[in-house]
């Protein structure tokens, strides 16, 4: 594959070229899959026995959109990917080098430490954007039961997290968010190299759109399969203010979920992540590849 010298032994400029073009695409990839990222939020924050179906999807739907809560917390969102997705994406691929010795491809159990090593590290930078998202989503609610949102805005809810519960509150939930991480970035980043790689490597097509959208719809499902469980762990931990808290830690969480709403409320929100992720990917990896192209950087 063509690379250029800025790509060449890893240079500054080259990773700074991959840092720019990924913030870029995570950017419109968030922006045009959001919606349903606060639908899969509400959803999870619903505490009633059993998974929700397709007539609680629409329902959850429908109250969302009537509380003005569709691109609520839409900024910490968007900040939390210009600090995420570079980290992992730029990680992964260090690593993947670094593991891969003698000049040979990185085996699958390779990819899978990189990706979740890589996901991991960025998570937890990214974790205070991900909190005041989380619960800026989940203020929606607070307006259709006519109840003062408790932030205004991103500014408004850094300042009130760091007085109320100290600057490590911004850290609350980072334990099942980095476990989501390392789980997502296994299906995403790995399932997605493997899956490009067997296409072009089986002459289904070559290195263009079509296998790039094949193989991000393999990397959206394996990813939202694995991480579905830790997903609504995290959101559950993270949406607890400075009041009385209804979980000691993610594993309390995880057994309260399981005993009174049993275990198919770990898949809470699967179709709208599903839905999310699909998109998402789509539109981050086809952007992420043509814009490296354009740059002239070796495909991913």
């Amino acid at each position: 594959m063509p690379t250029n010298n800025a790509e060449a032994g890893g240079g500054r400029r080259g990773t700074l070229a991959k840092v720019s073009l990924s913030s870029v695409s995570a950017a419109m990839a968030e922006a045009s899959t959001y919606p349903l990222d606060a639908l899969k939020t509400r959803l999870q924050l619903h505490r009633s026995p059993g998974g929700a179906g397709g007539g609680g999807v629409i329902r959850v739907a429908a109250e969302l959109a009537r509380d003005g809560g569709v691109y609520r917390g839409f900024s910490p969102a968007v900040l939390r990917h210009l600090m995420y997705t570079p980290l992992r994406i730029v990680g992964y691929e260090h690593l993947r080098s670094t593991l891969a010795s003698g000049g040979r491809e990185a085996g699958v159990a390779e990819k899978a430490l990189a990706g979740g090593l890589s996901g991991v590290s960025a998570q937890v930078v990214a974790s205070p954007a991900d909190l005041i998202k989380v619960r800026m989503q989940a203020d929606s609610r607070l307006l259709s039961q006519g109840i003062q949102p408790r932030y205004s805005g991103i500014t408004d809810a850094f300042t009130k997290i760091i007085r109320a519960e100290g600057f490590l509150g911004l850290w609350k939930g980072v334990v099942p968010n980095a476990q989501r991480a390392f789980l997502v970035n296994i299906g995403e980043l790995t399932c997605y190299d493997q899956a490009k790689h067997f296409i072009i490597r089986k002459q289904i097509c070559d290195d263009n759109l079509y296998a790039h959208t094949l193989a991000s719809v393999a990397s959206g499902l394996s990813a939202t399969t694995l991480s579905c469980p830790a997903d609504v762990i995290k959101t559950r931990m993270m949406n607890q203010g400075e009041g009385k808290a209804l979980y000691r830690n993610s594993y309390d969480c995880l057994v309260k979920t399981v005993r009174h709403e049993g275990i198919t409320a770990l898949w809470k929100g699967f179709l709208p992540t599903w839905a999310r992720l699909g998109p998402w990917q789509f539109v981050f990896w086809v952007s992420y590849e043509k814009l490296r192209r354009a740059s002239g950087i070796s495909s991913f």
